[in-house]
C-alpha cells in the first residue's frame, strides 16, 4: 500500500490524454463490415491537416450511453474500444479488429459478455469472451467500456499487461491473490483488490488502473 500511495502522490497532477489514431489506417479494415463510420468518433488533431483524430475514454462513455442492445450498436462500441486501445502505437490493432469483425461469434459474445458485466459477474464475462485477435488486454477494455453500473459497485477494470507489470513490480501476483491460476477468477480478484486499494487511497479505481498503466513497471521512478 505504501508503494501505491507514492504512485498516487508522484503522479497526482498527471491526467490521461486522448489517444491519437489514423482513420486511413483503419478504413479498409472496417468498411467491409459496415463500421467505417466509427472513425468519426472523437475530434480532429490540431488543424486537421494530418487527418489524425483523438479519441478519449470519455468518448467511449458518451458512445456507450447512446447505444442500445442491437448487434450493430455493440459492434460500433467494440470497434471504438479497439481504436482507443490501439492508437498509433499498436500497428496490429486494425488487423486484429478485422479478425474479430469476421468472427461469426461476435454478436453473441458482445451481447453475453455485456450482460455478464452489467450483472456484476466478471468471472463469467471473462470466461465467455472469445473472439479472434482479441486478448485479455483488449477484451477487458471492452468490459470497462460497457460497465455502466453505479460507481459504488466494483466496476470492471482493464487488465492490461502494463498494469500487471507494475503490480508484479510491487510484489503483487494475481494468481497468488486469487489462490488459483484460473484467469477468470484472477481477473475478478484483481478488480476487487483495485477497488479496495483505491478506496483507501482516496482515488477512483480506474484512476489507479491508469496510474499503474502509466508506470509500466518503472518502480524506480517512485
Amino acid at each position: 500500500m505504501e508503494q501505491l500511495q507514492r504512485l498516487v502522490f508522484r503522479y497526482r497532477d498527471c491526467e490521461q490524454s486522448p489517444v491519437r489514431f489514423r482513420p486511413g489506417t483503419w478504413r479498409s479494415r472496417l468498411e467491409p463490415h459496415g463500421a467505417g463510420h466509427v472513425l468519426d468518433v472523437g475530434v480532429e488533431c490540431g488543424n486537421g491537416m494530418s487527418g489524425d483524430r483523438l479519441i478519449s475514454r470519455g468518448d467511449l462513455v458518451h458512445l456507450r450511453d447512446r447505444i442500445d442492445d442491437d448487434p450493430d450498436s455493440l459492434r460500433d462500441l467494440f470497434v471504438a474500444v479497439m481504436i482507443w486501445g490501439s492508437g498509433t502505437t499498436n500497428g496490429r490493432g486494425p488487423r486484429y479488429t478485422e479478425a474479430a469483425l469476421s468472427d461469426v461469434r461476435m454478436p453473441t459474445v458482445l451481447q453475453t459478455t455485456r450482460k455478464a458485466v452489467r450483472d456484476g459477474d466478471l468471472r463469467e464475462a471473462y470466461r465467455q469472451f472469445a473472439l479472434k485477435g482479441v486478448g485479455r488486454s483488449f477484451f477487458t477494455k471492452w468490459f470497462a467500456a460497457v460497465d455502466d453500473r453505479d460507481a459504488a459497485c466494483d466496476r470492471a477494470l482493464i487488465f492490461d499487461d502494463r498494469v500487471l507489470c507494475s503490480l508484479n513490480a510491487f510484489g503483487w501476483s494475481s494468481w497468488q491473490a486469487a489462490g488459483t491460476r484460473h484467469w477468470p477468477t484472477r481477473y475478478a480478484t484483481y478488480v476487487s483488490s483495485m477497488h479496495d486499494w483505491a478506496l483507501s487511497l482516496g482515488v477512483t479505481a480506474d484512476r489507479l488502473e491508469w496510474l499503474l498503466f502509466h508506470l509500466n513497471g518503472r518502480v524506480e521512478e517512485l
